[in-house]
């Protein structure tokens, strides 16, 4: 343990931390950490290498030869799901567990799961990862009165941070820790074993997995920590999201590597569109128009990427999930906009459920009755892994570029939520609701993503014919920051704050070389200014 530095628990936190931080579960996660630290390092090389090599040849991602067997085997299929995750119709998904309310809310709903999210929806102060870890230890040891059993409530979807994100306040051998790991490890030893012999998991999604490689990487981490724990191999089950183009061409030997703890795959829409910016952003036929306008899983490009999702996890037995739902519902029932936006949301996901989708996400709770209605209404059992899509999906099927340009509206919405986002993120919030939408890490990506792109590009708005440049971004951000500004009335420390956000949105959208992740950015460039705020 003298290899092992701990930082002082958040203020108010003693509790939870001592209860969280004992001696044993330290050495767990320092034993998990020095086993795989390595091979983490390993995988993050490898993504720059990739992009590397794509760029020195200028070449496209596609199907690769070497693995050509595994698709091409039709013998093997993924190790049949638990009969808690047989039914995946509605998770409510960004529930970052550190806001106590909204968690019991979720555990007191009849979603069939709940999105326990330390990724996109949560900010990873340590305040609120040692909340959160906490929250969920009292929830599974059933120390909150009022709340259902956890073999009654809705299944845990433990997702943890990914691995662009570190743990500062944890360091081994002078190193802080990979954030995935100190999430991950905490959950296993605290409540694996309480959620395996309750029949509720242990279950994971997995953020921004690449490669078939990072999925190996997991693999290894689950046998290694089921031979920790005395759990049976195949014990902890973990659902993908296909969040990277690149992963788009892996998506058999994603689930090949992960076959004993495999629970399927999940497509998003926003997280993969900005992956097209990431690695591909300054190619000018990967230029991606206003997605306010353009962009939407009937494209082509997202429409081929959720088919080959759904064929490949049902061909092999796997169960193939859709997005989130972001679009919130007003509080008035009887109001022409509550029935605006249950008919818009259930178009969207009727498209998903015809696709063949066993299940997808909301965010506002009130939306899962009437989604799981539509799941009803509309299929038979508790999934789809009858249907398989019959159309073969190709490279360029994957990679063509919606048709459509630039709008001033998309120009400015891009900015308000990119402001915003680092406005949230700032005082220790990683979403936050604007224009009737929750908004967070996924939408902040492309929403940066598409300014820098455009800038890059000198895009021209389809409203006036004038070019984007930086200069008329700035002045936009100026405008926009007015407006928020106007619309809050904010004390001065939130004025401040405001400013700094619209400062960092400028600052990460002009940089020559693009970001990889805003977070990432947030987490490590800028660590000093979330303690001021």
């Amino acid at each position: 343990m003298d290899n092992v530095e701990l930082g002082d628990p958040p203020f108010g936190l003693e509790k939870e931390f001592n209860t969280l931080l004992t001696p044993d579960a330290v050495r767990f996660v320092a034993q998990l950490t020095c086993m795989f630290n390595n091979d983490v390092d390993k995988i993050l090389w490898n993504r720059t290498a990739r992009k590397v090599e794509l760029d020195l040849k200028d070449s496209y991602p596609d199907f690769s030869m070497d693995t050509l067997h595994i698709r091409n085997d039709t013998s093997w299929r993924v190790a049949a799901v638990p009969r808690r995750l047989q039914n995946r119709h509605v998770d409510i998904g960004d529930t970052a567990p550190y806001q106590t309310e909204r968690f019991h809310r979720a555990l007191m709903s009849t979603a069939q799961g709940i999105q326990v999210d330390f990724d996109d929806g949560n900010c990873p102060t340590f305040h609120n990862q040692i909340k959160g870890i906490f929250n969920i230890y009292q929830v599974v040891h059933g120390k909150i009165p009022d709340l259902p059993p956890i073999s009654e409530a809705p299944v845990l979807m433990l997702r943890p941070r990914a691995w662009n994100m570190v743990e500062h306040n944890m360091l081994i051998n002078g190193r802080v820790i990979p954030g995935p790991l100190f999430d991950y490890g905490l959950l296993m030893y605290h409540i694996g074993r309480r959620l395996y012999d309750s029949e509720c998991g242990p279950f994971f999604y997995l953020s921004k997995v690449e490669s078939f490689l990072e999925a190996r990487l997991w693999n290894q981490i689950f046998v290694w920590t089921e031979e920790k724990l005395s759990l049976p191999l195949g014990s902890i089950k973990a659902t993908v999201l296909i969040e990277s183009v690149l992963a788009s061409f892996e998506m058999e030997e994603i689930l090949y590597e992960l076959r004993d703890h495999s629970a399927g795959l999940n497509c998003g829409i926003w997280d993969y569109s900005a992956s097209f910016v990431n690695k591909f952003g300054h190619r000018p036929e990967f230029l991606l128009p206003d997605r306010s306008k353009y962009v939407n899983m009937e494209k082509h490009f997202l429409k081929s990427y959720m088919d080959l999702l759904v064929q490949t996890c049902h061909r092999r037995g796997a169960l193939a999930t859709g997005g989130m739902a972001a679009l919130l519902l007003p509080k008035d029932k009887d109001c022409a906009k509550y029935q605006t936006v249950t008919a818009a949301v259930t178009r969207l996901k009727l498209f998903e459920i015809n696709a063949g989708v066993d299940g997808f996400m909301v965010y506002d709770i009130d939306l899962v009755a009437p989604m799981q209605k539509l799941f009803q209404e509309h299929t038979n059992g508790p999934n789809q892994l009858h249907v398989i899509p019959s159309m073969t999906i190709s490279q360029s099927d994957l990679l063509i570029m919606p048709a459509g340009g630039v709008t001033l509206f998309g120009l400015k919405y891009n900015i308000a939520v990119g402001i915003l986002f680092i406005d949230a993120w700032l005082k220790g919030e990683g979403h936050f609701f604007y224009c009737g939408k929750v908004e967070d890490s996924a939408t902040a990506e492309i929403s940066r993503s598409q300014v820098w792109q455009w800038i890059r590009h000198q895009a021209k708005l389809e409203d006036d014919n004038r070019m984007v440049t930086r200069a008329l971004v700035r002045a936009l951000v100026q405008q926009v920051e007015c407006q928020l500004l106007d619309e809050s009335q904010p004390s001065d420390l939130q004025e401040e704050r405001l400013h700094t956000a619209s400062e960092l949105f400028m600052e990460i959208v002009i940089k020559r070389d693009f970001p990889e992740f805003i977070t990432t950015y947030l987490n490590l460039d800028h660590t000093f200014l979330s303690s001021k705020f």
